[in-house]
């Protein structure tokens, strides 16, 4: 099944804006080429609400959520993974509001680091997190009139968790699955490998709605998440015809079958390669002096 991304998105900056029944969003004005139109905020509930996803340190975004709020209890604030542009602000929303933070775990890399190696998205982790409750894989977090439902889905980040509202078919997607783009995967941050299982794992359930962590809502979750799984298993294949063909280098790859788009992009694109080449070497298609790497020299196996 071809993918077919949804770029059709109105961020509405610091406005609340229901997309379903009792959830609200609000869009923090932080775009780039890794967040789209920014991070999405959602507020949960109608008298007594959870917040998924606060965001970054962002004094407009802070007010915005307050506004949005309105002098209701918030019980929890629920952070999907701690990448900068989600979690910082659950520090400032829980000593204002006296709400839980909720979350599968602190930060942490995807695998062991490698002798010298070093991760391109360090910056980008939220190390200072650590959530008042540990929510396990299948747990349900009871609120007053909702109930939400942590599923583990690893790969994007180790931490990464997406949250199920119990009897609604809505699934908060945030970085795992997106309409407007694929997630960055990025060793040792992220994890091909984890990547692909946990959309394996989504393709088992039955939710009727997603909403992601950046963009507009995927409103076809099964066919999206077939052709999300599609599209990697293509790239992956186009990976490993470029080693068969003769391309040595990550960089001669990306260099292949990135071309369309813009250079900017290339060091990201580099990471995506990385982690297919680490899943490909891990299988045994693909041999490197040592571990994958950038700057690793690749033939077929």
């Amino acid at each position: 099944m071809a993918l077919v991304f949804d770029t059709d998105f109105t961020p509405a900056y610091g406005e609340a804006h229901e997309v379903s029944p009792n959830i609200s969003r609000l869009t923090v004005n932080n775009p780039s080429a890794f967040t789209f139109h920014g991070t999405n905020t959602y507020i949960v509930g109608t008298d007594h609400l959870a917040i998924i996803d606060p965001g970054p340190e962002d004094d407009a975004h802070f007010e915005a959520i307050l506004k949005a709020v309105n002098g209701r209890p918030v019980s929890h604030i629920l952070v999907s993974h701690t990448h900068r542009d989600h979690s910082p602000l659950a520090a400032r929303l829980k000593q204002v509001l006296g709400a839980q933070t909720v979350a599968e775990g602190v930060h942490r890399p995807s695998r062991e680091y490698h002798q010298g190696e070093v991760n391109m998205l360090d910056a980008a982790a939220d190390t200072d997190f650590v959530p008042d409750i540990f929510l396990k894989d299948g747990e349900t977090l009871q609120g007053d009139g909702w109930a939400l439902t942590g599923i583990h889905t690893p790969g994007h980040a180790a931490n990464h968790m997406v949250f199920a509202l119990e009897n609604t078919g809505v699934l908060f997607s945030a970085d795992h699955v997106m309409a407007w783009a694929t997630s960055v995967v990025a060793p040792p941050d992220g994890s091909m490998s984890d990547y692909m299982a946990s959309l394996d794992v989504l393709l088992e359930r039955d939710d009727q709605l997603y909403l992601p962590g950046h963009g507009g809502a995927v409103t076809n979750p099964a066919a999206f998440l077939r052709g999300l799984r599609m599209h990697r298993k293509m790239r992956e294949r186009a990976i490993l015809e470029r080693v068969i063909t003769g391309d040595r280098t990550i960089m001669e790859i990306v260099r292949a079958i990135y071309r369309d788009i813009d250079p900017r992009l290339h060091g990201a694109a580099a990471l995506s390669v990385m982690a297919h080449m680490e899943d490909l070497v891990g299988k045994g298609l693909v041999k490197t002096d040592g571990y994958a790497s950038l700057e690793g020299i690749y033939s077929p196996s």
